[in-house]
């Protein structure tokens, strides 16, 4: 059982197979269940069972969602459990109540499960170990930070798997900005655990070395990945995290060093496919032909993002595979 700060730096101990904190703690065989669950799920009839029906989920969001938000509140409703969306904005943070109080108030009310996303790496740790000081409410990380994205890593995860089936000795490529990107930590630790090589390409300062201790291998030239890579998974440029200006000259400069444009998709292998996690600048990391075009299964992984987050939450409430688990 691992453990935690809680607010006053005492040392709090974690329930990790109730959270979903980040992929890095996880096995390769809990994310195969969660992805066998998914599939399941996928396919099931939504008109039918409802395993959450008599459960709340809370969507705290700190930060602004489209995908990732909509997606938890549709799998919610897909399960039947009642939905409580809370942003920031109009909560008690606007009065200066911290992380720690937003997380023991909510917990005290028994929701199933508590969504966070938030700006600040380890932020839903923090929750949990609040939520679990007065009750038994699991936390899901939505995103925090430049730190992890675990539900997105999954549902990337399960969009190769329907194309390639295993992703043991698969090339995988990741390209842009990952020194920002959650989502490329936690893909990098998924990928990695399931058997994938995982190359990395962007500018030097948005690829430091050091993602290389993380188990991925960097190459500086994007055109010798592409033809390579059984998946290219893009990545925009994080702005918003940056302090100062960009590392490169300009936008137009970016798209021809380091985007995907028509003429680079076309040396990809015959059977390969492109990713992203979005949202998408087009024309920046990847051209609106390709974005849209037939190797993109872009609108396939917000489908299967539904699935993953139903598997998720069964499994932070205790239901479907995971009830009776001590």
């Amino acid at each position: 059982m691992a453990t935690h700060d809680d607010h006053r730096g005492r040392r709090v101990p974690l329930r990790w197979d109730r959270h979903l904190l980040g992929i890095e703690p996880l096995t390769a065989e809990e994310i195969t269940k969660i992805l066998d669950r998914a599939r399941v799920l996928r396919h099931a009839q939504i008109t039918g069972e409802r395993p959450l029906a008599g459960q709340s989920v809370v969507t705290l969001f700190y930060e602004a969602s489209t995908r990732t938000r909509a997606s938890f509140e549709i799998a919610a409703q897909n399960l039947g459990a009642t939905i409580v969306s809370i942003a920031s904005s109009s909560s008690s943070v606007k009065k200066g109540e911290t992380v720690w109080d937003t997380g023991r108030t909510l917990a005290a009310m028994e929701p199933g499960a508590i969504v966070c996303r938030h700006s600040s790496p380890g932020a839903p740790h923090l929750l949990a170990a609040a939520a679990e000081s007065v009750g038994h409410t699991a936390i899901v990380n939505a995103g925090d930070g430049a730190h992890e994205h675990p539900t997105q890593a999954l549902l990337d995860a399960m969009t190769l798997l329907d194309r390639l089936e295993s992703l043991e000795g698969r090339t995988i490529a990741i390209i842009g900005d990952i020194a920002h990107s959650r989502v490329a930590r936690s893909d990098l630790f998924l990928l990695t655990k399931l058997g994938a090589r995982v190359l990395l390409c962007g500018p030097r300062s948005l690829v430091p070395r050091t993602l290389e201790s993380l188990g991925g291998t960097i190459v500086r030239d994007v055109d010798d990945i592409i033809p390579v890579a059984d998946a290219v998974m893009m990545l925009r440029v994080q702005f918003e995290r940056m302090v100062g200006p960009p590392p490169f000259p300009s936008l137009g400069d970016y798209n021809r060093t380091y985007g995907l444009t028509v003429a680079r998709a076309e040396r990809m292998k015959s059977d390969a496919f492109v990713m992203h996690p979005g949202p998408m600048n087009r024309g920046i990391e990847i051209d609106p032909e390709v974005a849209d075009g037939p190797t993109s299964v872009v609108a396939h992984q917000v489908r299967n993002g539904i699935a993953v987050r139903m598997a998720v939450l069964e499994r932070a409430v205790g239901r479907g595979p995971w009830a009776g688990a001590s």
